[in-house]
């Protein structure tokens, strides 16, 4: 968010987060031998917004939901948008059929990867779509099952690219150096909700459920609120190094 000083300077503020906890409702997002991504996902996003309402008092926390529902990927970023954020969090696990030893934490940007493994992640993330009424309408005929579709909208000039590449990699950082996680790095694939919010945005993939080990760790609550602390650190350290840009 923008003010100006009495000079007419601009002063940049990080005032308004929008906390996105993955899938929900009938939607269960992937799931381990025990678990639900739905749940593990809004767990961390509860405590994400409670450790920065209780520590950045200057910040107000949106919740794209709070509980066990439903909203649509149109619903979540328009929440953002009309609600002006300044930066938008989506909470998720991952998960790798082709092998349970696979293992840590991914953080996303809007953009397409040469990695054929980053579009399967967003292929996989974009299709809570087909779950939704009328899908066709909302998205416009994009196909979350097709290759093109996603090609064809990750083309789109990304604003917000460069914010959105410091916060991810300020996310992975904590997760490597405080948090106690394995970091695979920052990545770019082309996520819908991601490609709707107009701000900086990114997309956390705390862990694979489909690994035993870390399936229990997603589950620990302690675990849960380290992974959460790092998020948060990273916010904190985004915050004040755009604020100190001015």
């Amino acid at each position: 968010m923008a003010s100006f000083t009495t000079t007419g300077k601009r002063l940049y503020r990080v005032q308004k987060v929008v906390i996105d906890a993955g899938h929900g409702g009938r939607d269960t997002g992937t799931t381990g031998r025990f678990s639900k991504e739905k749940e593990i996902a809004l767990e961390i996003a509860l405590e994400l917004g409670k450790t920065i309402k209780r520590y950045l008092k200057d910040v107000e926390v949106l919740y794209t939901r709070t509980d066990d529902s439903f909203p649509s990927l149109v619903d979540r970023a328009d929440l953002a948008n009309k609600n002006g954020a300044d930066l938008f969090i989506s909470i998720h696990c991952n998960s790798a059929p082709y092998s349970s030893r696979v293992y840590g934490t991914e953080t996303y940007v809007m953009g397409l990867d040469k990695v054929a493994g980053n579009l399967e992640v967003a292929k996989r993330e974009n299709r809570v779509i087909l779950l939704e009424e009328n899908y066709a309408e909302n998205y416009e005929g994009f196909d979350p099952n097709s290759p093109e579709s996603h090609i064809l909208f990750s083309l789109y000039q990304n604003a917000y690219l460069d914010n959105s590449l410091s916060l991810a990699q300020k996310i992975e950082h904590q997760f490597k150096t405080r948090a106690g996680r394995r970091s695979r790095g920052v990545k770019q694939a082309p996520f819908w909700v991601l490609w709707k919010t107009s701000m900086p945005s990114v997309l956390v993939e705390t862990g694979y459920l489909s690994n035993p080990d870390e399936e229990k760790d997603l589950n620990d609550k302690l675990k849960q609120s380290y992974i959460a602390s790092g998020i948060f650190r990273a916010f904190r350290d985004y915050k004040q190094e755009i604020e100190a840009g001015n």
